[in-house]
């Protein structure tokens, strides 16, 4: 037996009706529709947004906070503290060039940084990327000068 388009059935017990709630008690799923009594839950409309935990910081909030998770365009900066800079003569330079040639830095592939860890005696001339507040403060004090370098 051959079957055309216009003789196409579904087979038994694929489709099911639609099942009408809070139509009276002989429907199966009369006045609350299977909902409970009271609560959050049974109120029309859905009853919380996904993710909601009761009040509880959700999950897709915690997590970025929890370690192990990459920061997205963070800065990274070849790093030097103030102590190391002692090795430097009265009105030199100091920049990434003349860091790597008194070997205080190597590979530098990240601008320059200064942190303000140690003392500065000498008056220098420092030229870098950035600088903390406490070693622009000490470089200041000793009679040198700060000089940001912006290079993209």
């Amino acid at each position: 037996m051959t079957t055309k388009l216009n003789t196409l059935k579904s087979n038994t017990g694929s489709r099911k009706k639609k099942l009408r709630k809070g139509r009276g008690i002989a429907a199966g799923q009369g006045a609350s529709c299977g909902f409970g009594m009271r609560g959050q839950k049974s109120r029309s409309g859905r009853p919380t947004r996904p993710g909601f935990e009761g009040g509880q910081m959700p999950l897709y909030r915690r997590v970025p906070k929890l370690k192990h998770f990459e920061i997205i365009n963070q800065k990274n900066f070849s790093i030097v503290n103030l102590g190391k800079l002692c090795d430097f003569k009265d009105s030199e330079i100091v920049n990434i060039d003349s860091l790597v040639k008194k070997k205080l830095l190597f590979k530098p592939k990240f601008p320059l940084k200064i942190l303000g860890n140690g003392e500065v005696k000498v008056k220098l001339t420092v030229q870098a990327h950035a600088f903390t507040k406490v070693a622009k403060e000490k470089i200041e004090a000793a009679g040198g000068t700060c000089e940001i370098i912006n290079t993209k």
